[in-house]
């Protein structure tokens, strides 16, 4: 067990930091604990646990670094080794751990990755693997090996793969996950928070664990502040934006901040420190990860989008969605005359129309979110923008949540029909998702 929990400070440290020095400095420790695993007990139910699981942290790494094939060959060691174990252990309830994680992940594959699905020998379904890592986390506590880890897989199966957005939030609240103290937890909780919309916790969340020792050794935290931040139009993120750029050695995330930090200025109507932003943007970083090639194209582009349609984009992602409707009935569409603008609003007001929805006795604005959603899909089909896919997705969630699935999977397939488009691997992912999640009612 000391050579398996050792093995969590190469994944953590690879995966939040994503140096590429440090992992071609350790990434010969995981092949050194597994063979120091190999020479465990064999008729131990830990023996091939543990050796998945350093297969599974392996497989994590490959991916973040852009090794798809190796992350294949690993994933697929794990599942045969819990396989293995699960038929001569049948009663081991660790086994589900790692099992329902990857039942869950295999279901959110995409059309396009199907073909990994084959290769793991294994069919996806979100909803048992979830219920696997359920019955473990409601059967299990603090006290017992890799409960904390298990919590932690459960809550972003439930957040991104269940759309229980709302549930997880709830817990990320209880005094039993500690934000403040546990800096993984403060990684978790402020990721969440930003992805609910909820920017003001956010910040209160990252603020609060700022005096913690180990805070500064990871710059991630300096740049979920910045996000933060920008929602709300606060100047004050570019310092955060530059600290992770002076600090982070990942590779990533430095297109997208240096696009961030244009945004903030050009709101503000600073148009020599936006220029220079992009001016950076362009020299600067790499386009692998979704936010970097999409802040890329944007550079390409060489145009500003239209203020308003930024600071309402901003507002809603920061769960200001009241004054992002202000802000959006300042434009008619009549001066928009550019189709991918005319996509942009209607799917802003859809997606402001649906933030409120939220709201006890507000139902009324899904009806409203699905009309815009329905003309921001019809004018950016066929486009390379992200407007006509994210509002299909997010359609196919309304009619989910309505209980209407015939309709709920129809838009969740048109979604994936759509042509190439900006942050396709994501939406795709959240759309087989939702498929799976209707299929398995």
């Amino acid at each position: 067990m000391a050579v398996y929990l050792a093995d969590y400070d190469d994944c953590l440290e690879l995966l939040i930091n994503s140096d590429p020095a440090e992992y071609e400095r350790r990434r010969s420790n995981f092949d050194t604990r597994l063979e120091q695993l190999r020479k465990g007990d064999k008729n131990s139910p830990w023996y091939r646990l543990c050796i998945a699981g350093v297969y599974l942290h392996k497989a994590i790494i490959n991916v973040r670094f852009g090794e798809q094939y190796k992350a294949a060959l690993n994933f697929r060691h794990s599942c045969s080794l819990l396989k293995e174990n699960a038929a001569q252990f049948p009663g081991f309830e660790y086994n589900y751990i790692f099992s329902g994680l990857q039942q869950a992940v295999v279901g959110s594959l995409p059309p396009g990755y199907k073909w990994l699905a084959s290769v793991f020998g294994m069919k996806g379904d979100v909803r048992q693997g979830t219920a696997a890592l359920a019955s473990f986390v409601n059967t299990h506590n603090e006290s017992h090996p890799l409960y904390a880890e298990t919590v932690l897989y459960y809550l972003y199966a439930r957040f991104y793969l269940l759309s229980e957005q709302q549930e997880v939030w709830n817990f990320v609240n209880t005094t039993q996950f500690d934000a403040t103290h546990n800096l993984l937890n403060t990684f978790v909780k402020a990721n969440i928070a930003l992805d609910y919309h909820k920017a003001d916790e956010a910040i209160a969340t990252l603020r609060a664990a700022s005096a913690a020792v180990h805070y500064n050794l990871y710059p991630v935290f300096h740049y979920q502040m910045g996000v933060a931040l920008l929602t709300r139009g606060d100047t004050a993120c570019a310092g955060y934006f530059m600290q992770y750029l002076q600090t982070s050695k990942s590779p990533f995330y430095i297109k997208d901040t240096w696009q961030k930090m244009a945004f903030s200025w050009y709101i503000c109507n600073d148009m020599a420190k936006a220029n220079y932003c992009l001016s950076r943007l362009k020299a600067s970083g790499t386009a692998t990860i979704d936010a970097d090639k999409q802040a890329a194209r944007f550079a390409e582009k060489n145009t500003w989008p239209l203020r308003p349609l930024l600071k309402a984009r901003l507002l809603i992602d920061g769960g200001y969605s009241g004054t992002a409707l202000a802000t959006l009935a300042r434009i008619t569409p009549a001066e928009l005359t550019h189709p991918a603008d005319k996509a942009e609003y209607y799917f802003r007001l859809g997606r402001a129309n649906e933030d409120l929805a939220i709201s006890p006795g507000q139902t009324q604005h899904y009806k409203i979110a699905l009309g815009y959603y329905r003309q921001a899909m019809d004018i950016g089909k066929g486009r390379p923008e992200q407007f006509a896919a994210r509002a299909a997705l997010h359609m196919g969630k309304i009619f989910e949540l309505l209980h209407l699935d015939d309709e709920a999977i129809k838009k969740y397939n048109e979604c994936l029909d759509l042509p190439p488009h900006d942050f396709q691997n994501s939406i795709d992912q959240q759309a087989k998702a939702g498929i799976n999640r209707v299929e398995g009612r």
